[in-house]
Parts: structure tokens; C-alpha cells; sequence
């Protein structure tokens, strides 16, 4: 094998697109050859899916467009912003009844847990933890939503799944609860870390169901 040859077939290696030079399983991210790579997608995707979800009840539309498009990068497949806009376009419509039922409730439960913090209510505490409670169970159904949407089953048969989908597997369902208290955080420290929190719950949707499957 001459160098150029050699070249090539490491290049398919390291791809996943070709033969493996050792014996090896093939990667499951074929897309992620290099962190520093992976980081500026993931800042990226934060971008898109931030400017996407800019008027709130389009959030949802944004995250499933996001989570293809890191889904996309990471299988080594064609992944241009374009296809993001794409998918966003196609999500939107469904996207935002989800994103409008959303906000409704994440409002109640704001509500909610400003009484309880106003020692207006009895038992204030306990409200307050119940309703931090719902907020977080909220963000785990929709990134697991914007997780299953595809353009073919749509925000019907995303929706329907979640129950299943998050009973199927517990522990990653812990994950998706870490993954948006640390969205929530990251936000109230400083607003602008919603960029790489965005991108960073995107990856997680994608990374959850993988690690997962390779149990």
C-alpha cells in the first residue's frame, strides 16, 4: 500500500465510511473525529435552535430541528444549516401548538410556585417543590418529543410516544432531567450560556438513547 492509499483508507476509517484498519467495532459517532470539531457543532446547533426557539412557542420546532441536524453531523452525514431550516420549517406548524400548550404550563407552574413563595398558601414549601417538580418533568416531555420528531410521524406520534419512551428507559430519563436543570442553570447564571446549553441538550437527545442501545 503506497502513502496516498494509506491516506485514503484512514481517512475511511476514521469516517466510518470504509473498511477499519484495525479490529475493531465501528464508531457509533462516525461525525465526531475531533472534540474541538464536536464542541464548535454543538455551539453551532446552540445558535440555530436559539435563534429558531426566539419567540418561545417556536422552541419546540428548533430543538427537533437541532437535535436532527447534531444527529446528522454525528452519523457523518450531510449536516448544512440549511437542512436545520429545513426541518425547521416542517416542524413549525405542529411545533407550535406543542410550544403554546408549553408555555401555558410552564406559566401555571411559575404561578404556582411564586405563591408558595409569597406565604400566600398553606404549605407553601411543599407546593413550591411540586411545582419545580412539574417544570422539569415539562422539559424532560418535550426534549424527548423534539427527540422523536421526524417529518413522517410528526408532533402526533412524537407526543404519544414520550410515556413509553421515558418508561422504556429510567435511567436515561434521569439524564434528560439532569440535562434541563442544567439548561435552567446555566441560563440563570448568565443568559448568553443558553447557546452551548441549547446545543448541549441537543447532544444529549442524541447521545441518551445511543448509550443506551450499546448496553
Amino acid at each position: 500500500m503506497n502513502r496516498r492509499e494509506l491516506r485514503e483508507a484512514r481517512r475511511a476509517d476514521a469516517s466510518g465510511s470504509g473498511p477499519t484498519l484495525d479490529e475493531r467495532a465501528p464508531s457509533r459517532f462516525p461525525g465526531a473525529t475531533g472534540a474541538f470539531a464536536l464542541f464548535g457543532e454543538v455551539l453551532l446547533t446552540g445558535l440555530l435552535v436559539a435563534a429558531g426557539g426566539i419567540a418561545v412557542v417556536t422552541l419546540p420546532a428548533a430543538l427537533a430541528a437541532g437535535i436532527r441536524h447534531l444527529r446528522r453531523y454525528l452519523d457523518a452525514d450531510a449536516s448544512h444549516a440549511r437542512l436545520f431550516w429545513q426541518d425547521y420549517r416542517r416542524a413549525l406548524p405542529g411545533g407550535l401548538v406543542v410550544g403554546a400548550v408549553s408555555v401555558v404550563l410552564a406559566l401555571l407552574l411559575a404561578l404556582d410556585i411564586d405563591l408558595a413563595n409569597s406565604g400566600a398558601l398553606p404549605g407553601g414549601a411543599a407546593i413550591a417543590v411540586v411545582g419545580w417538580a412539574g417544570l422539569v418533568v415539562g422539559a424532560v416531555a418535550l426534549l424527548a418529543a423534539a427527540g422523536a420528531w421526524t417529518p413522517e410521524s410528526g408532533w402526533r406520534g412524537a407526543v404519544r410516544g414520550i410515556s413509553a419512551t421515558l418508561a422504556a428507559d429510567p435511567v436515561g430519563t434521569a439524564y434528560l432531567a439532569a440535562t434541563a436543570v442544567f439548561v435552567g442553570v446555566a441560563t440563570w447564571m448568565l443568559v448568553p450560556l443558553i447557546l452551548p446549553a441549547l446545543g448541549c441538550a441537543a447532544l444529549a437527545v442524541v447521545a441518551i438513547p445511543a448509550r443506551r442501545r450499546t448496553r
